[in-house]
Parts: C-alpha cells; sequence; structure tokens
C-alpha cells in the first residue's frame, strides 16, 4: 500500500499510472473509458462530498473527499494539466480578495 504525503504524490502517482497501466486497476479504467466517464466520476464525489456535509458525517465526509481528490487528478493528468501549474495559480491569488462574479446558468448540457 502506497501512502500518500500530499497531492502531489497523489498526482505522481496517476500520472505514472497514465504512462504505464496497470491492465485491470481502477485508473486504467477511468482513462481507458475516457474524459467523459472521469467527469460523470468528479460530479459524483463532489455530490458525494455536499450530502456528507449537510449531513455532518465526518467519517462519510473524510471518504468522500479522499475520492474527489483522487479523481480531480485523474482529470488533471487526462486533461494533461500539472499539479504545479495548480499550485502556481492558487499562489497567485495569495492575499486577493475574492472576485466573486455572478456567473450565466449552464445550459445545454
Amino acid at each position: 500500500m502506497i501512502i500518500m504525503q500530499d497531492l502531489e504524490a497523489l498526482y505522481q502517482l496517476v500520472s505514472e499510472r497514465k504512462q504505464n497501466p496497470k491492465e485491470g486497476s481502477y485508473t486504467d479504467y477511468l482513462f481507458t473509458k475516457g474524459l467523459d466517464k472521469i467527469l460523470k466520476k468528479v460530479g459524483e464525489e463532489t455530490t458525494e462530498v455536499v450530502v456528507a456535509a449537510k449531513n455532518h458525517d465526518n467519517d462519510e465526509l473524510r471518504y468522500e473527499v479522499a475520492d474527489l481528490l483522487y479523481h480531480l487528478m485523474v482529470l488533471l493528468v487526462e486533461q494533461g494539466l500539472s499539479y504545479e501549474q495548480v499550485k502556481v495559480e492558487l499562489a497567485s491569488r495569495e492575499g486577493l480578495m475574492s472576485q466573486f462574479k455572478d456567473r450565466p446558468e449552464i445550459k445545454n448540457l
């Protein structure tokens, strides 16, 4: 069992699995099914995080957040976006007030 020290290690593991697929693994399954399946899982896990938080169930919340983080890393790797790029984006926001904007409704999904 590999113990993850941080999100970067998780990203690296997922990236390695994409480059060197392990037949029969869940990660290989997601990459084989492609972007639509990965996006579906990100959506499902996001909803499960919300439900666990609303139910004030921290055990379930911990479990679902871990699932969401894993699926987000799969999405980043699939899209060719590095974890480092996300870290740089977050660092660029440090000390800035949120620039909240009303966003247009998403149509035609």
